[in-house]
C-alpha cells in the first residue's frame, strides 16, 4: 500500500528523507475508499483494529468488516439527510463506533467534527453555530445526551440526533437499529474533490473561543510519515494511541497512521 503514495519508501539518512521524500497525491483521494476499502479487497481478513473495553469485551475488525460498517453506516446517514459538505459531530470517546462513522462520513464527502464528551451546553451550542452543524451523533451517556439535549433551543441548525447507545431517549435516533435495517450503500457519483473539507476541528480555546482548523481530504496521506517514519508502524502492526476520539491525536494514530 506505502509504495502507491510514495515515490521512494527508504532513506539512507535524514537529509536523504528530507530531499528526497515524495507523496504521490492521486485526484479526487478518498481514505475510505482508497485505502481502507482497497484494503478489504485485496486482504479482507486483515486485521483492521482490535478493540476492548474496561469490561473485558473484545472485538477484532477486519478491514472487510470495516468496508461492510462503514458502507452500512454511509447508507443509514444519507437515509437521514446527510450528504456532500454536510457538517457531523461526533462525540463518540472510544467507542468502535466511531470508526464506522468517520469512514461512512468521507464515504459521503461529508465534515466530520470529533469533540470530546466534556463538552457542555454553551460549548456545544457555541460549535454548533459556529460550524452549522446539522447532525449529532454521540454516545448515549446520560451527561452527554443531556448537555446536547440542553444545548438544542440555541442550536438551530442541528436537525437530527443519533445515539450509539446504552442510552437512545426521545428525540434521539437508535444508530444500531439504523444501521442494521439500512439499504445496501450506493457509493455518490462524485464524492469529493481534494481541496473539500474532510475534518473540522474546534482548538482548544486556551485564550478566547476556540477556533476552527480544517483538513482536506488529501489530510492523511500526510501520515504516511506518522505512521511509517515516527511511529515505525509496519504492515502487520497493532498501534495504540490512548487519546480521545474528540482530537487530533486521534486521527494521527488511531485512523490515518
Amino acid at each position: 500500500m506505502l509504495e502507491r503514495f510514495l515515490k521512494k519508501t527508504t532513506f539512507e539518512s535524514q537529509q536523504d528523507f528530507i530531499d528526497n521524500l515524495q507523496i504521490e497525491v492521486p485526484e479526487n483521494f478518498n481514505f475510505a475508499y482508497d485505502v481502507v476499502d482497497e484494503w478489504a479487497r485485496i486482504a479482507p481478513e486483515k486485521k483492521a483494529i482490535c478493540w476492548t473495553n474496561d469490561k473485558g469485551e473484545h472485538i477484532d475488525f477486519t478491514f472487510a468488516d470495516m468496508k461492510k460498517y462503514s458502507d452500512q453506516t454511509a447508507s443509514y446517514l444519507q437515509s437521514l439527510g446527510i450528504g456532500r459538505g454536510d457538517m457531523v459531530m461526533l462525540i463518540l470517546k472510544r467507542r468502535y463506533e466511531y470508526w464506522f462513522c468517520v469512514l461512512a462520513l468521507h464515504k459521503l464527502g461529508a465534515v466530520g467534527i470529533p469533540a470530546t464528551h466534556l463538552l457542555t451546553k454553551k460549548d456545544i451550542i457555541y460549535r454548533a453555530n459556529a460550524a452549522d452543524i446539522k447532525m449529532v451523533i454521540t454516545v448515549g451517556e446520560p451527561n452527554v445526551l443531556q448537555s446536547i439535549t440542553d444545548a438544542l433551543p440555541e442550536s438551530p441548525t442541528i436537525k437530527t440526533l443519533v445515539s450509539i447507545g446504552p442510552d437512545v431517549p426521545e428525540g434521539f435516533h437508535d444508530f444500531h437499529k439504523g444501521i442494521n435495517s439500512a439499504a445496501p450503500f450506493v457509493r455518490p457519483e462524485h464524492v469529493n474533490s481534494n481541496d473539500d473539507i474532510l475534518l473540522l476541528y474546534f482548538t482548544s480555546g486556551t485564550t478566547g473561543n476556540p477556533k476552527m482548523v480544517i483538513h482536506d481530504y488529501t489530510y492523511p496521506l500526510a501520515h504516511i510519515v506518522t505512521a511509517s517514519y515516527w511511529h515505525h508502524l509496519h504492515e502487520n502492526s497493532l498501534h495504540l494511541t490512548i487519546t480521545d476520539t474528540g482530537w487530533a491525536k486521534a486521527v494521527w494514530g488511531k485512523l490515518y497512521g
